[in-house]
């Protein structure tokens, strides 16, 4: 069985066997939690993510994690928010399908996901909480005994709060 946990605090700090960057299509270091990232894992992440094909929105790609504590980050590129109206749910709920799929394609058992697409992207948080746990849960039931571990790593209490209840409906 899987388990689904809410975290406040810093991504880059996880023993995990993955961790997920909220990223921009070319993967650089960007803002926010992938600055972060980019930082803390050294510059071999930012060329092993440059020599990579853009990655489009609502998919993920995987590289080393380097000088992280995780084995590997998983690149997912999410939407920017707009009105909702433009299917916004729909590419972010891919970019937590596709992170895991990716993570259990490399033999992942542990995997520790950002707010995808709620900072510099605009989504909003509670709305982007419910889409990323009913993904990871859709996830999780069609792959049974796939993952271990599922964390959503929440840079704030707002976050963390967000994803408590989204976990408890």
């Amino acid at each position: 069985m899987t388990t689904l946990t809410v975290l406040e605090g810093d991504i880059t700090t996880l023993a995990v066997d993955a961790i997920v960057n909220a990223a921009a299509p070319g993967l650089g270091g960007g803002t926010g939690v992938s600055r972060a990232i980019h930082d803390k894992a050294g510059p071999q992440l930012f060329e092993a993510a440059s020599a990579m094909d853009p990655v489009k929105r609502g998919d993920a790609a995987a590289t080393p994690g380097f000088d992280l504590p995780a084995k590997w980050v998983i690149h997912a590129v999410g939407p920017v928010y707009v009105t909702g109206a433009l299917g916004e749910d729909k590419t972010l709920a891919n970019c937590y399908r596709r992170s895991l799929e990716v993570a259990a394609g490399l033999g992942a058992r542990s995997i520790a996901f950002p707010a995808i697409s709620t900072g510099a992207y605009r989504y909003p948080r509670d709305k982007a909480a419910q889409v990323a746990v009913s993904a990871v849960r859709a996830f999780v039931a069609a792959n049974p005994g796939a993952l271990d571990t599922v964390i959503f790593c929440c840079r704030n209490a707002d976050s963390a709060e967000a994803h408590r209840v989204a976990l408890a409906s």
